[in-house]
This record gives structure tokens, sequence and C-alpha cells, in this order.
């Protein structure tokens, strides 16, 4: 059965815009510590952010961080989302959660021709029986080993099934839908809203990241104010494989 992508913004830095202000005013400031987060009010933060993120000094919003829940995603999406280094990531294993009835995501472009959906449909559920199958053949299996090795029955079940569905899971396809929970900082998320927001991305992590924006901003406005695809502040780096919509670009994303 298909899913629907979720994001959620689970947990942040506690006032994030006056930590960065507090960091960025250290640098120039004969203040100590006791004294760096005095004088920031609303007004002042804001003002200050504006200025930074303005001039793109970015080392200081590397001190607030960002964790958000999201589930309704492929495995697709999680294998480019990973390649982003500097974050942390807790996902659903397939290794010690059985995948019973598992769901899956359908791209648009198979969703929206009924010849296709049709065969993709029928490819996941053929998944599914053959993920079923081989786990309860292994399950069997090593069920009649752990009694013959001396392991109450109870046991027994419960150390066969983890051991078949680590085998059995490398039929699963990439589709199958998943759980993860992600943490970034401010500058690699904006790194990471600057490649993934680009409609060369891949659309499912594009919508993802986009849903991810909208919850930042609505934490922390001044950082994120001119997040977005690379084109939104600057020259298009795609070259000549530009989309050459950089004004559509800057209308949907500058606020």
């Amino acid at each position: 059965m298909e899913n629907r992508l979720k994001v959620k913004l689970v947990s942040y830095t506690q006032e994030p815009e006056k930590l960065v202000a507090a960091a960025a005013k250290l640098c120039y400031s004969q203040l100590g510590a006791d004294e760096i987060m005095d004088d920031l009010s609303e007004e002042n933060i804001s003002k200050f952010l504006n200025m930074l993120m303005d001039l793109e000094h970015q080392s200081p919003i590397e001190h607030c961080s960002f964790s958000f829940a999201v589930e309704g995603v492929s495995r697709t999406l999680t294998h480019q989302l990973v390649r982003h280094r500097i974050a942390s990531y807790s996902q659903r294993s397939q290794r010690y959660v059985t995948e019973g009835q598992f769901q899956y995501i359908i791209p648009p472009a198979i969703n929206d021709n009924e010849k296709a959906r049709k065969l993709y449909i029928e490819t996941m559920e053929n998944d599914q029986k053959a993920y079923d199958e081989i786990a309860n053949i292994l399950k069997s299996q090593y069920i009649e080993d752990y009694i013959k090795e001396g392991m109450s029955e109870k046991k027994a079940n419960s150390a066969a099934e983890k051991r078949a569905i680590e085998d059995a899971r490398y039929v699963l396809p990439n589709a199958c839908e998943t759980k993860i929970m992600i943490t970034m900082n401010a500058r690699t998320l904006i790194h990471f809203f600057n490649v993934r927001c680009c409609t060369r991305a891949q659309w499912e992590i594009r919508e993802m990241a986009e849903l991810m924006l909208q919850e930042v901003r609505i934490a922390a406005p001044s950082i994120f104010k001119n997040a977005g695809p690379s084109c939104v502040c600057g020259p298009c780096p795609e070259g000549k494989m530009t989309c050459g919509k950089v004004q559509e670009m800057r209308e949907k994303f500058l606020t």
C-alpha cells in the first residue's frame, strides 16, 4: 500500500537566532561570557541576523541544529539523503523490523499512467509475497536448528524470525517506505536546500526539502530568509543544464 510524505520539526536549539547573534557578536566584541547574551532584543537580533545572512557569513549558524521526523519516504530518497555527511540519521531498520505488508512510494509519473501503475503495484505485491515466503522458509529452518541446539521454543521462534528477515529483506524494493530522523545544523541545512530544492533534484527529495524549509522558516525566519536553491541569491550553478526558471524560483522561495 502506498504512503504519503510527512515532515515534522520535532526539536531545535533553544532560541536559535539569539544564539547565532551571540556567537557572531563574540567574534567582534570584547564582552565576556557572562555578558555576551545581554542586549539582544528581538529587534537587535533580527537586524544583526539579516545583515549576517546577506553577507553570507555562515560559520556562526553552525551553533544551532534542527531535528526532523520524516515518514512516507522511500529507500531511494534516503540513499540520496545520507550523502549529506555533516548530519545525524536514525532510520527504521529492516533487519529488526518485519516488513509485513510493507508500504511503498509510487512516483507521480507512474501513478498517472494506468498501465505503468498496474504493473508497478503487481511488482510490489510480488515482492511482498517473495519476502514473506523467504522469511517463512528460513524461519522454519532456523527454529528447527535452534531447538536441536537446546533452545526453548519461545526463544527459538524469536531468534529465528530476526535471523530470517535479515536475509529476506534483500528482495525488498527501493520503493519500500521508511521512516527517518534527521538532524542538521543550520549551515548544513542551507547547503542541503541549495542542492535539493533545485528543480534538477530528484522529485521526492525535493518535495521533502521544501517541507523542511517551511518548518525551519517558522522556527528561525532570519537565518533561513535566503534559503532555497542556489539561484535564489546568485547565478544558477548548473550551467548548460539550467532549468531557465531563475526568476520563478526567486519568487517562490524568497520571503
